[in-house]
Order: structure tokens, then sequence, then C-alpha cells
């Protein structure tokens, strides 16, 4: 089948950071791909009419509007994207699916376990009609990380002792930087935390196939009151220095925690905001009984990998480039040895959300899987309130199903 076969026109909420990079996914998505399916950017929707209108023109959307029931309810629309604060995904998802449209919808997958578990049962019942469901964690479509999956899974480094993960971020280390919506419990649910963190858990677990099971956690808020500025959102928001008045941070600015997982393994999870100099430095580790392999997003056309079952003499951490058209998704890129880049992995996982949705199969990560992460997020938040070890709930049933 030809991606001129059938069309999946996509509807998307929201339009800032993630909805941009969304955007760059749904155009380019198909001009590398051949995919059974060809995606039509038909309508973005946001709240403020000539914002959303300038983004529309931007962004390469068809049209816009102000109401994402409007969008929801359209028969002019298949798939839902939802790129907006935590504390709406659930509303849009529950309509969306509803309705019968596929959804896409950002990380972390809620503001609160019930409502990732309300969304994961929404998308059971859903995905009997056809209707499919994914939550965006977008790092499992970085090449290197693909293959670090599979060499894990095809026993090069043996059993799992020990996974290391941080994710390391600067950008509120200055205390009169605004109070924007993802300093706000309310709006985003926790801080770093589920901005960051989700990442790292769901990382690993994809990585290596098991899942945390129980956590010891520390958080901390280092900066507890800060500026509030009109308008202000997002990664890029700046204060306008008078500091007259201030609103109060309700979400953790860091978080830390050991976990075990369900293998056997240790593992180490780091998450800030306030890593002086660290932009954006997510890193992981996996030390195996027969070797190593480890991710650096600021490098991430590369794996470190070592192979302890080579003599002593020649063992050594070495650089795996991965840009070879064997790797994943980089067949339909460029010849070996030119590097890719952040925006595509969200190519990436548009292109395995258009295939999975146009041949009926099941996306991953699934809202399933995106549970499995609350129930992680969950379990921290509650083992730094107690200061104790902490057991992660068990999934529902029917999401484990």
């Amino acid at each position: 089948m030809s991606s001129h076969d059938s069309i999946l026109r996509v509807g998307m909420v929201g339009y800032a950071f993630m909805g941009a990079a969304h955007s760059q996914a749904w155009r380019t998505v198909n001009r590398v791909f051949d995919l059974p399916a060809r995606v039509r950017m038909a309508l973005v929707c946001g709240r403020d009419e000539p914002k959303v209108a300038e983004a529309a023109d931007r962004l390469g959307w068809d049209g816009y509007t102000t109401d994402w029931r409007r969008l929801v309810e359209s028969d002019e629309i298949d798939v839902v994207d939802i790129c907006t604060p935590g504390d709406s995904h659930r509303e849009i998802a529950l309509a969306a699916l509803a309705a019968g449209k596929h959804v896409l919808c950002e990380k972390p997958l809620a503001n609160s376990v019930a409502e990732a578990r309300e969304m994961t049962e929404a998308a059971a019942r859903a995905q009997a009609s056809g209707v499919r469901a994914m939550c965006g964690f977008n790092y499992r479509r970085v090449p290197a990380v693909a293959l670090m999956r599979q060499l894990v899974a095809d026993g090069r480094i043996g059993e799992i002792r020990h996974v290391r993960a941080v994710y390391l971020q600067d950008w509120i280390v200055d205390p009169q930087f605004p109070l924007v919506w993802r300093l706000q419990k309310d709006r985003a649910g926790s801080g770093a935390l589920g901005d960051i963190g989700a990442h790292i858990i769901d990382l690993t677990q994809y990585v290596t196939g098991q899942l945390i099971t129980g956590v010891s956690a520390l958080t901390e808020t280092f900066v507890r009151q800060r500026p509030l500025v009109a308008g202000s959102s997002g990664l890029a928001a700046q204060a306008d220095g008078n500091g007259s008045a201030t609103g109060q941070v309700t979400v953790d600015d860091a978080a830390v925690f050991v976990a075990r997982l369900d293998g056997g393994a240790l593992a180490t999870y780091e998450a800030t905001r306030f890593a002086t100099g660290r932009k954006n430095a997510l890193r992981v580790e996996i030390n195996g009984s027969r070797g190593s392999v480890v991710f650096d997003l600021e490098r991430l056309n590369e794996l470190e990998f070592l192979d302890a079952t080579r003599p002593a003499a020649e063992q050594g951490f070495s650089r795996i480039l991965v840009t070879e058209p064997e790797h994943p998704y980089l067949g339909a890129w460029w010849p070996p040895g030119h590097i890719i880049g952040y925006e595509h992995s969200f190519t990436h996982q548009a292109r395995d959300f258009v295939e999975a949705v146009a041949t009926g199969a099941d996306p991953a990560p699934s809202f399933a899987d995106a549970l499995q992460v609350q129930l992680v997020l969950d379990a921290v938040t509650r083992s730094a309130e107690r200061a104790a070890w902490t057991e992660v709930e068990p999934a529902l049933a029917e999401a484990s199903a």
C-alpha cells in the first residue's frame, strides 16, 4: 500500500514547545518514510486566537480553532494530538476516544494515578473499536536508545545488575525566573519528577524490559516563591525584573530516588532543574554481568559499549556511531556518519504512530505503559513524603492485559 492510499487528518491541541516539535514531525514524516497513510495537518487549537492563528501559519496547519471540543468532535479529524499542560490531558483524551479519534498524548499521561487509570481504561475500551492511543515518550525513538534496547535484549551485557539514570537541567536556577505553569502543581502535576523524571523512568524500563517495583525517594523545592509575570509560559519565559508580585511554587525542583527492578537490578535516578550549567543532560548507564552500555543525550548519535567477554587486555568502552542504515530508523535518512538531532525523535514517533494506526497494530508506549510510569511517579512522591521505602502499586488488570 502506498502512502497515498489513505489520509490521516490530524488535529493538535497546543502549539508551544511540544506543539512545535510535533508539528515538525507531522510535516516531515511522509517526506522521509514510506508509510501506509499520509498525514494531513488539518487543525491546531489554542486559547489565544491571534497567537494560534500565527502558529497555524508558521507551523504548517490548514486551519485553527480556539475550542478543543470543536476539534475533537469534528468529522474532519481522525487523530487528536494532545500537547497541552497535564491538567487538561484527561478531559481531552477521554472526549477524543469517545468520539472515535486516535490519540497521541504527551507525557506524563496525566496529573494523577486516578486520571491515568481512567484514561487507560478508556483507551482499552476504544481499542476494541479499532481506536488506537499512544503516549509520547519521544526518547524511545532516538536510534541509539533503540539500539541500546536491542543490545540488552540480545544478552550482550548479560544479567542486569545496575541502572544509573540522570536528567539534569538548569532553566529555573535564577530565583527571578517567573512562576510558569510547569511550577504549579494544579497545572503540571509535579515538577522535575514528572517533567523529566518521567522520561528516564520510561527509558530505563523500555531499554531493560524490567519494571520498577519499589523506591526510596527525596524531593526538594529550592525556590519556593517566584515572580508573577502575566503571559509567561514554558521554558523561554523571562521575569520582568520587578519582583513585586510573587506566587508559591507548588512542585518539586529536584527528585532523587533509589529503586529495585523486577529482574533484581538496583537503580538510581536523579531529576533536577537546578543542575547549574546542565541544559538538557540525560544519561543512562546499564551495568551487566557480561558488559555495560551508556547513552548520553548530548551525544545522541553515539553509544558507549563494553564487552566484558573479551580478553582483559582488550577490554574498554568503545564508541558506536549510530548512523548506519542497519541501525533503527536510520535507513530512511542520510549516508553513514551524517548525524541526526533531537527533532528526529519526534518524526520517528510520528512514523511509528501512523504505521500502527494505519495497519491496526497496537502502538507503544500505550496508555497502559504510561500508567506504569505514573504509578512510579506516585510511589516516588509518597516515599518522599513518608521518608520510607514504598512499593509501586500494581497496574489495573485491564491495563496489563
